[in-house]
């Protein structure tokens, strides 16, 4: 498979790049670097080409035709009609010249790629051109939106450029075969915000991290020798943060929450390591801006002694920053106004620090899977310095957190990206014909405790379901419809025709393509009927015993809280939803997750409206579960499967006294009792004739 990588932005080349050299040369480039040389070691990495521009007056590495950085991988640089380097701001006037160019290289060429990737909005403007004129679909990585950043930086920098970007993104969604998105954020929120929103065509991929430099990092003579020549108490716990010194990342905001705390202040010191310089005046403009205002306020909160601001770094100094800050029980902060991923944090999570970050972008993600750090709103100095001190106040917690981070070496890695991606590319490319057949039966299962759980039991399952030519396949689950995704996808399960997510209140059927689906809106339609999104979230507050589950969680037909576990908790919110005259079903599953759903919306309804949509009886379909979030589905189907391994007690339900309940657990179970149920069925035949 030949993947063909379009990125025009900032000083691209293959080794030693030069990043900060100007504020558009950030962690895109290390992510598309870091991702074709983890798909060049994939099988399916036959060749890869990352085209981008050419440009004078930075060095002549940046207008070298050619460069091959690997035997697999090359980068080809085209000249535009402007021949000097250009800010993203300003790109958008090069796209034709640079398409027409890309154009003509592929006319010329024998060899012409499978695939394009497109990375930022201007490359997604060209590979929409070449789609147009040469038929090559392409996927999108977006890397950070436009929509997101204005909106973050509404107080910092004018709207140049974001009209064109934002318009750029829009195309983007709009032509694109597939859409990878970094975090569930990205995916679920920042996205949502554009007019050709379609979730059913973004995939969450995480990057990977090549983490083997900071695990067991050392701190560094040349580190400690920097730290004294700022710090009048160099022993004290440390505040780091690593970032470049753009308004976007928010130093500033750091600096002020530093600044306006004398407790922060007795506590830790602040290190921040912002990029190299020589002459500040020699620096881009908002580079140099930024440098002048964290200098600045240094001064303004007189914290001198108290605070470390190198000038210079190398690349291989960063791990030995990351361990000076951890052999000092510090913890590393990331206060940027929108972080698309956090490549830092990873960082710092490997080596073992806490982490306190923004709660807008990946770190959501991040600090989720690795439960080491605490997520703060970064327009808040006060909140800032509350987590800090919440941290290093609490000895447990930073132990606890410390140890935590290395689960980001085993989630976030360039082999179980490369093998999804590689996996969405090939049927993108080469896809299958999924309505071969029309089924006559369906399976839906729930995913956590029921599907999964169980490594050999789900490998028995894939195996099975390739065996069903008849069967339609399915998911009904709690998660999003991108969290259930990527469960899927990172444990091989065979893709589902359908999938009921977020409690039943969301339908997707997979597309045509085999990978992308279509969202049932017919669906939302007849669930949105009385529904009172803000009365139940009014009602609520006022309801002791539940406290509302993240941002993440919330959903437009679904509102998430956890509930302290008792029944008479549960009782209360169905009673002050009824007093209020408020419509809405109340779920409880494992005495903790607490949803709220439009009357209409179950896994049950939804089953049975995709059951209606596939033309079944009810005696075609078979439902499995293992929790209370099951128990409308289970009750709602004849064939309901409660595997072993169930919860919530619901294998002494009288309303599921009709269930078959397995004596094997998770996948296991599920078919166990689809074997069972066409027994039974056979037999009745028999019995009849």
């Amino acid at each position: 498979m030949f993947v063909l990588h379009v990125a025009l932005q900032g000083c691209l080349r293959g080794k030693d790049v030069e990043y900060g050299v100007t504020t558009d040369t950030g962690g895109h480039i290390r992510y598309l670097l870091d991702l074709v040389e983890a798909c060049a070691a994939d099988p399916d990495g036959k060749r890869i080409v990352i085209a981008t521009r050419a440009f004078e007056g930075l060095g002549n590495d940046y207008l070298r035709p050619v460069e091959v950085v690997s035997p697999q991988i090359s980068i080809v640089r085209f000249p535009t009609a402007h021949p000097g380097y250009l800010a993203k701001e300003d790109l958008h006037t090069e796209i034709d010249s640079f398409s027409d160019a890309l154009i003509d290289y592929f006319q010329s060429s024998d060899n012409r790629p499978d695939m394009l990737h497109a990375h930022y909005a201007d490359a997604a403007v060209v590979a929409a051109k070449i789609e147009d004129a040469l038929g090559i679909p392409f996927v999108f990585t977006g890397h950070s939106l436009g929509k997101v950043k204005q909106k973050a930086l509404r107080s910092c920098q004018s709207d140049r450029g974001f009209a064109q970007r934002i318009a750029a993104e829009e195309l983007a969604l709009a032509k694109s075969s597939l859409v990878i998105a970094s975090s569930r954020d990205e995916a679920e929120l920042q996205y949502k915000a554009y007019d050709n929103y379609d979730p059913g065509k973004i995939r969450v991929l995480p990057p990977g991290s090549d983490l083997k430099a900071f695990r067991g990092a050392l701190s560094s003579p040349i580190v400690e020798q920097e730290m004294a020549r700022f710090l009048t108490v160099p022993e004290k716990p440390v505040i780091l943060a690593i970032a470049r010194p753009v308004a976007k990342k928010n130093l500033a905001g750091l600096i002020e929450a530093y600044g306006q705390s004398k407790d922060l202040q007795a506590l830790a010191n602040l290190v921040i390591v912002a990029g190299s310089r020589d002459d500040i005046d020699a620096l881009e403009a908002d580079v140099a801006t930024n440098l002048r205002e964290i200098l600045q306020l240094i001064d303004r909160y007189d914290l001198y002694g108290k605070v470390a601001y190198p000038k210079n770094h190398r690349a291989q100094d960063i791990p030995a920053y990351y361990a000076y800050a951890r052999d000092r029980r510090g913890v590393f902060v990331n206060p940027a106004f929108n972080e698309p991923f956090g490549l830092t944090l990873l960082e710092a999570s490997a080596v073992g620090l806490p982490l306190v970050a923004t709660d807008s972008g990946g770190p959501n993600d991040i600090i989720e899977t690795c439960g080491n750090g605490l997520l703060v709103d970064p327009r808040d100095a006060n909140g800032i310095a509350d987590a800090l001190l919440q941290i290093f106040r609490s000895p447990e917690m930073w132990q606890r957190f410390s140890a935590s981070g290395d689960r980001a070496v085993r989630t976030y890695d360039w082999e179980r990206h490369v093998t999804r991606y590689h996996g969405l590319v090939h049927d993108l490319v080469k896809p299958q014909d999924i309505q071969a057949q029309r089924p006559i039966q369906m399976l839906i299962s729930d995913i956590d405790n029921t599907l999964v759980g169980s490594v050999p039991h789900l490998h028995a399952f894939g195996n099975w379901r390739r065996t069903q030519e008849n069967l339609a396949f399915g998911v009904a689950t709690g998660r999003s419809f991108h969290s259930a995704m990527a469960v899927l996808e990172q444990q091989d399960v065979p893709r589902p025709e359908v999938m009921i997510t977020s409690v039943g209140s969301e339908i997707y059927t997979l597309s045509e393509n085999g990978v992308s689906y279509a969202q049932d809106t017919g669906w939302l339609k007849t669930i949105g009927d009385n529904w009172q999104r803000s009365a139940v979230e009014r009602v609520l507050r006022s309801v002791s015993g539940v406290t509302p589950q993240a941002p993440l969680e919330q959903r437009d037909f679904k509102l998430s809280y956890f509930s302290d576990g008792t029944h008479a908790t549960v009782e209360r919110v169905r009673s002050a939803l009824q007093d209020a005259g408020v419509l809405a079903s109340v779920i409880h599953s494992h005495k903790r997750y607490l949803d709220i759903l439009p009357i209409k919306a179950s896994k049950g309804t939804a089953v049975d409206h995709v059951r209606r949509r596939f033309g079944l009886p009810n005696s075609a379909v078979f439902v499995a579960g293992d929790s209370g979030n099951d128990i409308e589905m289970l009750q709602a189907i004849p064939q309901s499967i409660i595997v072993a391994n169930y919860s919530d007690n619901l294998g002494r339900l009288p309303a599921l006294k009709h269930s078959y309940i397995a004596s094997n657990t998770h996948a296991a179970g599920i078919i166990e009792g689809v074997i069972h149920f066409r027994n039974k069925a056979k037999a009745q035949c028999l019995q009849l004739s």
